[in-house]
């Protein structure tokens, strides 16, 4: 994986996103390794706002966004980031016993000593963001977004253009269907999160397949994959749009970067549109106790 980021940033990727959660804190010290001869080269994102136990590596409770925690954290990730300081930090997930008034009011408290450059937020709801960006302005946020879930284009696009905040789409290849390699036959080993995902059960693979035929017929017009129109939709979507394709494999990572240099016409994302409007996709994006889990 070391080996992997580091040839991202001869590739010319210029920005990774990690967390205390990952791991935890293995993808930390991993992208803090693989990163640290690219210091000036690169931006780092990291996420606070779950509890975890430093000693075992272990969750210990749920979202935790105290200002003292957001702290101490803070304080662990510079460390294992090997930074001086955070490019960009998240509130992993709204944490509704903390008004995000004092969220906001900790970061913008470690931006002012050095140790943040710049806040973020992570499956925030509109008000939320109003609110948090009034008291620290607020940079980018991350949620899902891409040709299978489109539910951002009714409030949280237009908000973070009146704001002029960037947004990062997570799963912009939507956790691997729209690469191409599904069909209404794919099934899940039980460790897969997918597996209990109800937008990749049988019934609504076989109904969710008319998009992958779509994307696939496309990218045939252009020769390109079906992963590389997913991702070159989302970048001519708007300037302010950084999607992050996650990647174990170089091949993939190769491929993803090509989608920079596939360049979608007004008339081919009008013909996008047209077909994806008569479609009926199924199945929720999360299972229901990782949306209760996320406060969404």
């Amino acid at each position: 994986m070391i080996a992997l980021m580091r040839k991202a940033v001869e590739l010319g990727v210029t920005f990774f996103d990690t967390a205390e959660v990952y791991g935890p804190f293995v993808n930390e010290e991993l992208v803090g390794e693989a990163l640290a001869p690219f210091k000036d080269q690169v931006v780092i994102a990291t996420k606070f706002g779950f509890d975890l136990d430093p000693a075992t590596a272990q969750r210990t409770g749920g979202v935790n966004s105290r200002p003292e925690h957001i702290k101490a954290v803070a304080e662990a990730s510079l460390k294992r980031l090997k930074v001086d300081a955070i490019d960009l930090f998240y509130q992993h997930r709204v944490d509704l016993s903390v008004p995000i008034e004092e969220v906001a009011g900790a970061v913008k408290e470690l931006i002012a000593a050095g140790k943040v450059k710049h806040f973020g937020l992570s499956e925030p709801g509109i008000q939320t963001i109003r609110r948090a960006h009034a008291i620290q302005p607020v940079t980018a946020v991350q949620s899902e977004y891409s040709l299978w879930w489109r539910e951002p284009e009714a409030e949280l696009l237009p908000t973070l253009e009146e704001l002029g905040i960037g947004f990062v789409p997570f799963s912009p290849l939507g956790a691997g269907f729209l690469t191409g390699k599904m069909d209404e036959n794919t099934r899940f080993d039980p460790s897969d999160f997918r597996s209990q995902v109800p937008r990749f059960s049988p019934e609504a693979l076989k109904a969710n397949v008319a998009l992958v035929a779509l994307v696939r017929e496309v990218a045939d017009s252009k020769g390109v994959t079906p992963a590389q129109i997913a991702l070159a939709w989302l970048l001519a979507k708007a300037p302010w749009i950084v999607p992050i394709p996650g990647t174990t494999k170089l091949h993939r990572l190769e491929e993803n970067l090509g989608a920079t240099s596939v360049q979608l016409i007004s008339d081919d994302l009008q013909r996008i549109e047209a077909a994806a409007s008569g479609l009926h996709l199924e199945g929720a994006r999360l299972p229901e106790y990782a949306l209760k889990m996320a406060g969404l």
